[in-house]
């Protein structure tokens, strides 16, 4: 029998294929090929922090915590380990994909963001750099065959679970580009990431699954072809949720004609995709060569993996889970998370206490994510405790109220029989009858049945104790607990939305009740949390209060968190641990940051993880007991408010003024906090630029360098050093002037003076880790590249020789004026300073005033009231009043207008109906003017009805003739008013 033919390269496979044949290849779940030797195949294998939702793996700690280290090559370490237990799944199970789908690169812009736990940083220079690490270990060493292919996730400006698939993020220029691009740039450039996934949500009008401009955009900064994976659902959502095509066979084939390459759609069911592209085939919207150009992509991601020629040189056999050195590796990246947010009262290191108090509901549980394999073990914080404390006294209350359920109807105690099965058959109070409630915030609770330890679910109908933990996409762990006006209680099963019942006949407890038919039951308190706290805490030499997040609850995918406070039972644990008299550590175990000033002010201490995975009470332990120095420091802002952190859904940093680079408010704790056990004094830093030296300052001085399209934050420091693009030389002089060691973080930020156009008021700019004995004074050298200083200018042209044209006018431009670069503990201790003077360049540095004819209407320089938009369906930009406003303004710098005869406005109106008449009119300014110096140029012209994008040349009558006015328009502002439903997309101007 003659063997099947094994083609060996992606063409070579694509070259071999029919018509229907590659068009089946492009949904998730690719069919066999026999004849070309092809198994099945499929996109994604979740590998966010370890091998997901395929049995025992290691479990590290959250990426948010694994963010905390700093250390990109512990993340690459990481990464290796992770694609090893991938790899070793594979062995088992062919059908396990080595295509996986991690890292999440979005940065972690706002803190309710429900997916923090899932992003490294708020920086993303610094989520860059961490992602490329973990990108490298997935990648693997051989020059060939990748250990697994990372994607990249969501591309772009994801950052809110509220309406995720159908909102829309408004992202002017600037903001793309230096907050939003450099985090998936950093990767991509560095040749270690294979795919990139879409995310749900709307940039600037357009679903990111047919946004053709940025995807096009994005895989030109990769050195090699980049497949695009849809998310799951995504392209039928293009027309079922969001109603941006009219049906699914126009959607499809935008969508392919975009960049998308492989159509994660209906799960397993890839008739609906078959039929949908074979529609469009057949109608022209879409080629063969639009089918062969997207499946030869994901034949190359299949060809990285080994698996067209056959070829493992990795030998990963299906043993390799659980080894000991990922074990050991796991625990330390849980140690190396821990921050230590205060000490003031230098309770820690722990002393060899003899009496040990462990409260709140972390004390002795550990709980992992969505994204999360199942642990071959878990550590808990009163084991950890107990095992390096053996002579301790370690007591724990985790602060439930243990209470028993009457049913009314039925005069029985809910009973939990050995089985799991839940009834009202007790006629009196007794172990089986005790359920122990957990309040995790915003009125949501877990029962956890006392006798079996297993929490109760609504995963059937009927209720039962049989979960070790909450789970599942629709978690059926959680319940509403409604007190009436006679101290009843009523319960309802959030999952289901039903309230529970006793049934007749059965007693079994059910969810299929209303409010009016829902069960009334007596709750009587066996034993208050707060009591066992109390009792917990008294003689106790220290208590550590273990508080935070339930990964299921409160913030997780499709679910934003609904404030940044501790939930109020979490409140009164700590209030009764801190009226004890004894010291209290607040131990925070969560996914995302806190608003704790009230409670840190009462605190002996304060120290952060993440929900770090299987060695979770080991990394916490070992820093808690000093046997390793604590060396965690944020990766995000803690806002002492919420209002602090601005508004979830507002995606324009800049012009909004959020994150840690523009917010005027000051951090609860800053990025790059972190306590250690000893003291680093910062003694001094010096700059010296590119063949000077420093100042008698310590500052330096250099000349703006040219004006780039490619420069991106995340990828310049690497540019520089490979193509000598200039930049500065930092030394920061550190000295530990304590009696033990540290890893301290040494990071230099940069501090922008007021610019014409808006430079961060603070940015990190280089940062590196040292190790310091105690008494060591080190000089700690970092090169800072120059583009660090650069902003998105969209009057700027790039130099001659840029090798892009980028989607969005302007380019990177360094401007002038004196900065101040500063290193410290964190971005808010400025320790010490250097100035740095940077000069117009030469030839006078920044654009002249520009004579282009056309001015995209969304290369704006300011705005007030108006958002980007869509200009068609695939592609182009506009800009209208954001929803429910009715007027707004858009500011144009730097046009010379002084030979212009005429304007005309490409404008249309939105579908939906607008207050008042729609409108666009234009002023002027001389360039940089006040407030009070505009003047109307044309007439205000209404906007006629019609199809949103049915777009029309309105021409604005000039309100002066254009002579008479001598060096009066040769150099100034241009401000757009709309009104209504006004959108318009350019600005053209006749000479």
């Amino acid at each position: 029998m003659t063997a099947p033919h094994r083609a060996r390269t992606a063409a070579e496979v694509l070259a071999a294929l029919d018509l229907a044949e590659k068009v089946a290849m492009l949904h998730q779940h690719a069919p066999a090929v026999e004849r070309l030797g092809l198994a099945t195949f499929h996109t994604g294998t979740e590998a966010l922090h370890g091998l997901s939702w395929l049995g025992t793996a290691t479990v590290f700690p959250q990426p948010v915590g694994l963010a905390a280290t700093w250390d990109p090559d512990l993340l690459r370490a990481v990464g290796d380990a992770v694609a090893t237990e991938v790899r070793a799944k594979h062995a088992q199970d062919p059908a396990v994909s080595l295509n996986v789908w991690a890292p999440v690169v979005n940065t972690l812009r706002h803190p309710l963001w429900g997916r923090t736990e899932e992003g490294y940083a708020e920086d993303p220079d610094l989520t860059a750099s961490l992602a490329t690490g973990f990108c490298r270990g997935l990648r693997g060493e051989h020059p060939e065959v990748w250990k697994t292919v990372p994607t990249l996730k969501h591309y772009l400006a994801y950052g809110n679970e509220t309406d995720r698939a159908v909102t829309s993020s408004h992202l002017p220029p600037q903001a793309l580009r230096e907050w939003e691009l450099p985090a998936f740039v950093g990767p991509l450039a560095a040749g270690v990431v294979g795919a990139v996934m879409p995310s749900y949500n709307l940039v600037n009008g357009r679903p990111n699954h047919v946004a053709a401009e940025l995807l096009d955009e994005l895989r030109s900064f990769a050195p090699s072809s980049i497949a695009v994976v849809s998310d799951a659902q995504a392209p039928s959502n293009l027309v079922d949720g969001e109603r941006y095509f009219p049906d699914h066979v126009t959607s499809h084939a935008a969508a392919l004609r975009a960049g998308i390459d492989s159509f994660t759609d209906n799960s397993q069911d890839t008739a609906p995709t078959i039929e949908r592209l074979t529609a469009a085939l057949e109608a022209g919207l879409i080629t063969e060569a639009d089918v062969d150009r997207a499946l030869l992509r994901v034949l190359e991601l299949r060809e990285r993996t080994g698996e067209l020629a056959g070829h493992d040189p990795y030998g990963v056999g299906p043993d390799a889970i659980d080894l000991p050195q990922h074990r050991a590796l796991a625990r330390e990246s849980a140690g190396r998370g821990v921050v230590v947010l205060a000490d003031d009262a230098g309770v820690l290191p722990l002393r060899d206490p003899a009496r040990i108090a462990v409260v709140g509901p972390f004390a002795d549980r550990v709980l992992h994510d969505w994204y999360s394999g199942t642990p071959p073990y878990t550590v808990s914080i009163a084991a950890a405790l107990r095992e390096r404390h053996p002579g301790a006294d370690v007591r724990v209350a985790d602060g439930a109220d243990r209470v028993a359920l009457r049913s009314l109807t039925h005069d029985r105690y809910l009973e939990v029989a050995p089985d799991g099965a839940v009834a009202a058959t007790a006629v009196a109070p007794h172990e089986r009858t005790q359920l122990d409630v957990t309040d995790w915030g915003d009125g949501v609770s877990t029962l956890r049945a006392v006798a079996t330890d297993l929490l109760l679910s609504g995963a059937s109908w009927i209720q039962a104790a049989s979960a070790t933990r909450v789970g599942g996409w629709v978690a059926q762990e959680t319940y509403r607990l409604h007190t009436h006006h006679d101290g009843t209680v009523s319960v309802l099963h959030v999952g289901s939305g039903r309230w529970l019942r006793v049934q007749h006949g059965t007693h079994l407890l059910v969810a299929d009740g209303t409010a009016t038919t829902a069960e009334r039951f007596a709750r009587h308190t066996v034993a208050s949390g707060a009591a066992s706290v109390a009792a917990a805490c008294d003689g106790a030499d220290v208590v550590v209060v273990a508080l935070g997040n339930d990964p299921h609850i409160a913030g997780r995918e499709t679910e934003d968190r609904p404030d940044l406070l501790l939930p109020p039972v979490s409140r009164e644990i700590w209030r009764t641990a801190v009226a004890s008299g004894t010291p209290a550590v607040l131990t925070l175990v969560s996914s995302y940051p806190y608003a704790i000033a009230e409670e840190a002010a009462s605190a002996a201490a304060v120290v952060w993880t993440s929900h770090a995975g299987q060695e979770l009470g080991h990394g916490l332990v070992d820093v808690l007991s000093g046997d390793r120095e604590p060396s965690g420091r944020l990766a995000q802002t803690w806002w002492a408010r919420e209002v602090d952190a601005g508004d979830l859904l507002d995606y324009d940093v800049v012009g909004s003024a959020q994150t840690y680079r523009y917010a005027p408010a000051a951090p609860l704790y800053g990025l790059g906090h972190g306590r250690s056990y000893t003291r680093v004094a910062y003694r001094g830093l010096t700059l010296a630029a590119d063949g000077t030296g420093g100042g008698a300052d310590g500052g330096a001085e250099v000349t703006a360098p040219p004006a780039t399209t490619r420069h991106t934050a995340a990828d310049e420091a690497a540019a520089t050093a490979a193509s000598g693009r200039p930049g500065l030389d930092a030394v920061v002089t550190v000295t530990n002037t304590g009696e033990r060691p540290v890893d301290e973080l040494v990071a230099l930020w940069v501090h922008a003076p007021r610019l014409p156009v808006p430079a961060p008021a603070r940015r990190l700019a280089a940062w590196t880790r040292v190790a310091l004995a105690p008494g060591e004074t080190r000089e700690v050298a970092l090169r800072v590249p120059l583009g660090v200083l650069a902003v998105w200018d969209v009057a700027a042209a790039a130099g001659p020789g840029d090798p892009a044209t980028p989607a969005t006018p302007g380019a990177y431009r360094v401007q002038p004026g004196v900065y101040r670069l500063a290193a410290g503990s964190s971005v808010t201790d400025p320790a010490v300073t250097a100035p740095l003077v940077v000069h117009e360049a030469r030839d006078g540095g920044g654009p002249a005033p520009s004579r282009a004819d056309r001015i995209d209407a969304h290369a704006f320089h300011a705005h007030a009231g108006v958002v980007t938009s869509d200009r068609t369906r695939e592609h182009g930009s506009s800009v209208e009043v954001a929803a429910a406003g009715r007027a707004a303004w858009t500011l144009y710098r730097g046009l010379d207008l002084d030979d212009v005869t005429a304007v005309g406005i490409e404008a249309t109106r939105r579908a939906l109906p607008a207050w008042g008449p729609s409108t666009v009119r234009l002023e002027v300014r001389a360039a940089g003017g006040g407030e009070h110096d505009w003047r109307a140029l044309t007439a205000e012209v209404a906007v006629p009805e019609g199809d949103r994008y049915a777009w029309q040349e309105l021409a604005l009558p000039l309100v002066a003739p254009p002579a008479g006015r001598p060096g009066g328009l040769d150099d100034v502002d241009l401000r757009l008013h709309l009104t209504g439903a006004a959108r318009v997309a350019a600005i053209h101007l006749e000479r």
